[in-house]
């Protein structure tokens, strides 16, 4: 269990990828529409989605022409929320946040 747990936090320790499971947890896009949101290039933005496609976090669906990718586990929208959430707090709380993000990024996060 702490293995495929681990390799799911190794797909979300990308910050493209963590930006597009974001994205995707606000709704459903196209690659073309997400590359808009994150800000990506769209082979980039394919080849992250095809990763995390494989991993199981999210998953496609035809629409004519468009495949529209969405998050196919709302667990993972949820850690994915309550971290950004919690970040988003430190920011907030009159500077614990420096010492904080100083401390993840000497972890390698």
């Amino acid at each position: 269990m702490l293995g495929e747990a681990a390799a799911a936090f190794g797909l979300l320790a990308s910050a493209a990828r963590l930006h597009l499971v974001w994205a995707l947890a606000q709704g459903e896009s196209d690659v073309s529409g997400l590359a808009e949101r994150v800000g990506g290039a769209l082979p980039a933005i394919s080849q992250h989605l095809a990763k995390l496609k494989l991993a199981g976090l999210v998953r496609s669906r035809r629409e004519g022409r468009r495949v529209v990718y969405l998050v196919d586990d709302p667990d993972v929208v949820t850690i994915v929320r309550l971290m950004v959430g919690q970040l988003a707090d430190r920011r907030t709380d009159g500077g614990r946040d420096t010492a904080a993000a100083g401390r993840l990024r000497g972890l390698g996060a």
